[in-house]
C-alpha cells in the first residue's frame, strides 16, 4: 500500500480573453465626393455666366437705343430675318470716335463753344450740364488723380480702418478754411460701391495702399471675401504702418473758437 501522496491535477491556465476592435462604420464618400464636384463647377462657371449675362444685357439696352434710329434701307435688320446682337453698340462706338475727331478740329471747338453758350443761358439745364462735363472731365482725363489710388482711412470711429479711393486734391473754402492739407476722398459702401461718402481727410492720416484700385473694388463689392494678395517686399510686409488700438484716457478740450479736439489727460 502505497503512503505517498497523490499529485494533485496542475491548474490549467484559462485563455486570454479575445479583445475584438470593432471598426466603426465608414460613411459613404459618394455624396462627399458629389458636393465637392457641385461646387467646383459653381465656381468656375458662376463667374463667367454672371459676366456674361451682365454684358448681354448692357449691349441689348444699347442695341434697343441705337439701332431704331438707323435709316430703314441702311439697317440690316430690315431684310434680314434674325437680329445682329452688337450692332447697335458698333454703331455708338463708332458715332462717338467721329464726335471726338469732330471736335478736335476749328469747327468742332466752335460748334462747341457755341453750345456751351446756348446752354448756359438756359436755367435748369446749365447746372446738369456743368456738373456733369466737369465730372467727366476729372474721371477721364489722363492726368486726373480721380480714382487712380486706394488708401485707409480711419472710419468711422478711431480704431477702425476703411478702403477709400482719392478723387482730387481739396481746393476752395474746404481747403481755406482747414489748417491741415486736406484730400477729397471717396468712401464707398458695401455690395454697391456707386453709393458712398465724400470724406475730407488731412493728408498725413491717410495711408496708401500698394493694391490696385481694380483690387480694392472686389474687395469692397464682395465685403473682404475676395482679398488681394500683398506683393509688397518682405521687409515692408513685417513693418506694421498702423493701429487698431484706441484709446479711453481722452479729454475733449475747446481751443481755437470752441474747436473740439482730443488730448491724452495728463496722469
Amino acid at each position: 500500500m502505497t503512503t505517498g501522496k497523490s499529485k494533485q491535477p496542475e491548474p490549467q491556465e484559462e485563455p486570454a480573453p479575445t479583445i475584438t476592435l470593432v471598426q466603426p462604420a465608414q460613411k459613404p464618400r459618394l455624396m462627399a465626393r458629389i458636393r465637392a464636384y457641385f461646387l467646383a463647377g459653381v465656381l468656375v462657371t458662376a463667374p463667367i455666366a454672371i459676366t456674361v449675362y451682365l454684358a448681354w444685357i448692357f449691349i441689348d439696352f444699347v442695341d434697343r437705343q441705337v439701332t431704331p434710329m438707323i435709316p430703314g434701307p441702311y439697317n440690316p435688320e430690315s431684310y434680314l430675318p434674325f437680329s445682329i446682337p452688337g450692332l447697335g453698340l458698333i454703331i455708338a462706338i463708332v458715332i462717338l470716335t467721329l464726335i471726338g475727331a469732330l471736335t478736335a478740329g476749328f469747327v468742332g471747338r466752335l460748334f462747341q463753344r457755341t453750345s456751351e453758350r446756348i446752354l448756359a443761358r438756359v436755367p435748369v439745364v446749365r447746372g446738369i450740364y456743368s456738373a456733369t462735363k466737369q465730372i467727366f472731365e476729372t474721371v477721364l482725363a489722363r492726368q486726373s488723380t480721380a480714382f487712380r489710388e486706394a488708401v485707409l482711412v480711419e472710419y468711422p470711429r478711431r480704431g477702425i480702418w476703411a478702403i477709400a479711393f482719392i478723387t482730387g486734391r481739396t481746393k476752395g473754402e474746404v481747403q481755406n478754411i482747414t489748417e491741415e492739407e486736406v484730400i477729397n476722398i471717396f468712401l464707398p459702401t458695401t455690395p454697391n460701391p456707386t453709393s458712398g461718402f465724400l470724406l475730407f481727410v488731412p493728408k498725413k492720416e491717410l495711408v496708401l495702399l500698394s493694391m490696385s484700385v481694380e483690387e480694392a473694388i472686389k474687395m469692397v463689392i464682395s465685403g473682404g471675401i475676395v482679398t488681394p494678395p500683398d506683393f509688397r517686399p518682405k521687409e515692408e510686409r513685417d513693418v506694421p504702418q498702423v493701429s487698431a488700438a484706441t484709446y479711453e484716457d481722452m479729454d475733449v478740450l475747446r481751443e481755437k473758437e470752441r474747436i473740439p479736439i482730443l488730448v491724452s489727460r495728463e496722469k
